[in-house]
């Protein structure tokens, strides 16, 4: 062996090559990049700093100073200084309800949807992805996607191969046979016998929801979603309340909690909304018919309420426009008419918000035109703030690396042009998007820049 390696050595002289192959050996020295900020909101829920400057390294924040710094004075010599001193700088935006592999044209997608393979739609989600960030989020919790292709693009973006968000994936959402996410509802007999043999996420029963969750989290899944009630775009009749009962509820989150996983509840009716609290969710989605008994099991529970305001009025001007079906349409209109109104109560409650959208029903990109509804139904622009960084962190269990400013942390970091504080609406455009280190926007333009 040693004869080898000797042989191997005298080879690489003689070509001028072994210098080269050990400097190759080495690991190259971590990037550094540092920060001007006009304004800086480190931590969400506490005032805004004013001149300040963030030290990256290695994709991770290492300092933050009061003051404009030279690099030199904080040990990063050399550096790559990124001035957003005209700017208010704040945390990466999380958004804690998406769906990635949704295409923004609907009546496309259903004209369409039997043409296209697997890897069409993973077209799809690299776009959506991309366009995802570049509007200021930073992280999303995908909460109904294909298994394969969401871990797929999740592993892609966190090894460096593609350019988007941090991805929480559920994978499939656990339904019972004919709920909302069985995607057998209303196909032809021979459709429905495909959609059958591959439904893995579809169980009746408590064993067999166990069996729904733990295929789930074999095949990837960070957080597990389910569907207690009905649901608005599920192309099936039977409204919007529970369609699970107690006993699969209570199996699914127990599963799920046993593998150290969230739980996800959607969850319209009042009785799905309750049984789903009181089988220990870690939030529920939409919440459309929320009472001042629900908004009680809340703050009992400790479960965060994650209102997709912007998804019932896009829904029901999609159906309108005849993008989606009959059964579709009824429900829309019933929960358009019934969730702000709901949520208002809600929030004025002090039940425990986190952002989310469902994006899928809406654009992607579109994300932050949830903030101004946030605040419409009264929260204030930092509560909603909050609620997407420092609140939806925690929901996701990764406050230790997301969701404020501080060193340890990923260097999530976006600026907008004015504060927020005052126009929540800035947040709908982004000029500077940082994701782990590596910046995805600046000048309010993809980076890198195209050719002049």
């Amino acid at each position: 062996m040693r004869r080898v390696a000797t042989s191997v050595a005298a080879m690489l002289l003689g070509l001028g090559l072994a210098g080269h192959a050990g400097a190759q050996s080495q690991p190259a020295a971590p990037k550094v990049v540092v920060i001007h900020a006009g304004s800086l909101l480190d931590k969400p829920g506490q005032a805004p700093r004013g001149a300040s400057t963030i030290v990256v390294r290695g994709g991770k924040i290492e300092a933050v100073k009061d003051g404009f710094a030279a690099p030199e004075s904080v040990g990063a010599a050399g550096a790559q200084v990124v001035d957003l001193r005209d700017q208010f700088v704040l945390p990466g935006l999380i958004d804690s309800h998406v769906h990635i592999f949704s295409d923004d044209d609907k009546v496309r997608a259903r004209m369409e949807g039997f043409n296209r393979d697997d890897e069409d739609d993973m077209v799809i989600g690299i776009d959506n992805a991309r366009r995802t960030l570049e509007a200021g989020f930073t992280t999303i919790r995908d909460l109904g996607s294909d298994i394969h292709a969401v871990t797929a693009l999740r592993d892609g973006i966190n090894n460096g191969l593609l350019t988007g968000p941090t991805i929480v994936a559920a994978g499939s959402p656990i339904s019972v046979t004919g709920g909302h996410g069985d995607r057998s509802n209303n196909l032809n007999r021979d459709l429905a016998e495909i959609a059958h043999q591959h439904a893995e996420n579809v169980c009746n029963g408590a064993e067999d929801c166990r069996r729904a969750v733990r295929s789930q989290i074999g095949q990837g899944a960070d957080v597990i979603k389910f569907t207690a009630t009905g649901g608005v775009l599920s192309n099936v009749a039977g409204g919007l309340g529970a369609q699970m009962f107690e006993d699969e509820m209570k199996a699914v989150v127990e599963t799920a909690h046993m593998f150290g996983r969230k739980v996800a509840a959607h969850a319209h009716g009042t009785d799905g909304i309750i049984g789903a609290l009181n089988a220990g969710v870690d939030s529920i989605e939409h919440g459309t018919f929320g009472t001042a008994q629900t908004d009680a099991l809340f703050k009992k529970t400790g479960a965060y309420f994650v209102p997709t305001m912007l998804a019932p009025k896009t829904a029901l001007d999609q159906a309108r426009a005849g993008a989606r079906s009959k059964a579709s349409l009824e429900k829309a209109e019933i929960a358009a008419k019934t969730a702000m109104e709901n949520h208002k109560r809600a929030i004025a409650s002090g039940v425990k918000i986190a952002f989310g959208t469902d994006t899928g029903v809406s654009a992607h990109g579109d994300n932050a035109k949830e903030f101004a509804l946030m605040v419409s139904v009264g929260m204030s622009p930092a509560e909603a703030i909050k609620a997407a960084t420092v609140n939806a962190a925690d929901l996701l269990g990764r406050s230790a690396s997301i969701g404020t400013l501080e060193p340890g942390k990923d260097a999530d970091i976006i600026a907008v042009a004015k504060s927020p504080l005052g126009d929540v609406t800035q947040l709908e455009r982004t000029t500077f998007v940082m994701h782990r280190g590596a910046v995805a926007k600046i000048g309010g333009l993809r980076a890198p820049f195209p050719p002049n």
